[in-house]
């Protein structure tokens, strides 16, 4: 597995595989119409691509295939997006990616994520600060504010 630097020109297929893996993975715990809003099939590549600048952004390439992507503000600790391949989960992917990510961040690092990611960030130290609803294009999804601290990273 190789693991690099996001460029523009992952805009695409990093869009791509953040739909499939909302649509494919997040299925069991949201009902279609938040996935809709969460992962649009109109999604606007230019502003997405937007998104990545200024922060510490990596792709996971497996087989030639991309395979994950993540993102983490440095300053802040917020760790912004990580998502892997539907068809690549359970092989280490995101645990490398966010190994990655972790390191990059001054102090904290802090989280929103999903039902379904809620497991994987615990087994890494995270911590629930609250439970919370989010609003994405007039819908409403359930995610976890939560925080992993210097101290329990040591």
């Amino acid at each position: 597995m190789e693991i690099r630097r996001y460029r523009s020109s992952d805009a695409r297929g990093t869009a791509q595989l953040f739909y499939n893996t909302v649509h494919t993975v997040n299925g069991a715990d949201y009902a279609p119409e938040q996935l809709n809003a969460w992962a649009p099939a109109d999604m606007d590549i230019e502003k997405w691509n937007d998104s990545f600048k200024g922060r510490f952004a990596l792709v996971a390439i497996l087989n030639g295939e991309l395979a994950g992507f993540g993102d983490i503000d440095e300053a802040t600790g917020y760790l912004d997006r990580l998502y892997v391949n539907a068809g690549y989960t359970g092989r280490g992917i995101g645990t490398a990616l966010c190994d990655r990510l972790e390191r990059r961040a001054a102090g904290d690092v802090s989280v929103h994520a999903s039902v379904t990611a809620r497991p994987f960030f615990e087994k890494r130290g995270y911590a629930v600060i609250r439970e919370q609803l989010v609003e994405r294009r007039g819908i409403l999804l359930k995610n976890y504010a939560m925080l992993k601290t210097k101290q329990s990273a040591d």
